[in-house]
């Protein structure tokens, strides 16, 4: 099967930084160690999870280069590049060193709302300017902007080298009406934990997930087993980590993962502002629920 690499379960990685906001490269280290233990199937730098809006551009390029150098070839990386200004996303693009890297996760340009033409148009310039695989990346509840199924199909069946998305719209009839009329070997994974299960059901081929920097082998597990038709099995192992999938989420994301990986030894709550740590009684459930 085509792009077998990029189905199944990959983890968004946080960047975990030291008190004084530099990159704390150790903490890095063991959290990648930890998820591919764990049995993920691709790592993903520079995502939203890792708070790329916040870094520099050369943090950027160190950060992808200490993923691909731990994962040492035991995974696929894939990396996030994008942005609203499309010559600036072409510009990294060309300045990234991307030996290594497997594919590109390519956001929706956010905040000035670009038509499905915009969109396309957008895509079109970053497919020419590669031959990496591209990855789409939609979640409008963060961007203001939603590719519609259309548009993910023409640029599918237009560029070979934009083979996949990651869906995080939470609009399952959207996500249905793509994965029916998607080309066969174009990949589709869920951005969102809570709908994992669901999106597996509909015939969604993986997932990029925060909670798989906590629960491994469980989000792990869920996805095999999706994979295989064991929605049963699946289903019991999601809702018993469902509450506090819920809890992640419960004041942004990555504060409420840098909070778990807190207490699991692997980095601290620092984040860089805008964000701020979990509440103190968010950070009370989160503990309590670590405790059961």
């Amino acid at each position: 099967m085509a792009y077998q690499h990029l189905r199944g379960t990959g983890v968004a990685l946080v960047t975990p930084f030291h008190k004084n906001g530099s990159v704390d490269f150790i903490a890095l280290e063991s959290l990648i160690t930890h998820v591919i233990k764990g049995g993920v199937d691709f790592l993903v730098a520079l995502g939203t999870t890792a708070e790329t809006s916040t870094l520099s551009f050369e943090e950027k390029k160190e950060i992808l280069a200490a993923v691909i150098r731990i994962a040492d070839g035991q995974l696929p990386v894939v990396c996030g590049i994008g942005g609203n200004n499309t010559e600036e996303v072409l510009r990294q693009l060309k300045e990234f060193d991307l030996q290594g890297v497997d594919a590109i996760l390519s956001v929706t340009p956010y905040y000035n709302k670009p038509t499905q033409e915009g969109l396309y148009q957008h895509y079109k310039a970053f497919a020419a300017a590669t031959n990496k695989d591209i990855i789409l990346y939609n979640v409008p509840g963060r961007t203001g902007c939603n590719i519609l199924p259309e548009t993910v199909i023409r640029l599918a069946n237009d560029f070979k080298n934009i083979v996949g998305i990651k869906e995080a719209s939470g609009n399952i009839i959207q996500c249905t009406e793509l994965i029916h009329h998607k080309p066969e070997n174009f990949v589709v994974l869920s951005g969102d934990d809570n709908l994992a299960l669901a999106h597996m059901a509909i015939g969604m081929d993986g997932i990029i997930s925060v909670a798989a920097n906590w629960f491994t082998k469980e989000i792990t597990e869920i996805i095999n087993l999706a994979i295989v038709g064991k929605f049963d099995k699946a289903r019991k192992v999601f809702y018993r980590i469902l509450p506090a999938i819920d809890l992640l989420f419960a004041d942004g994301n990555p504060a409420g993962i840098k909070c778990v990986l807190k207490h699991m030894g692997i980095g601290e709550q620092y984040l860089r502002l805008p964000l701020v740590p979990v509440s103190d009684a968010t950070a009370k459930k989160i503990t309590q629920f670590l405790n059961v």
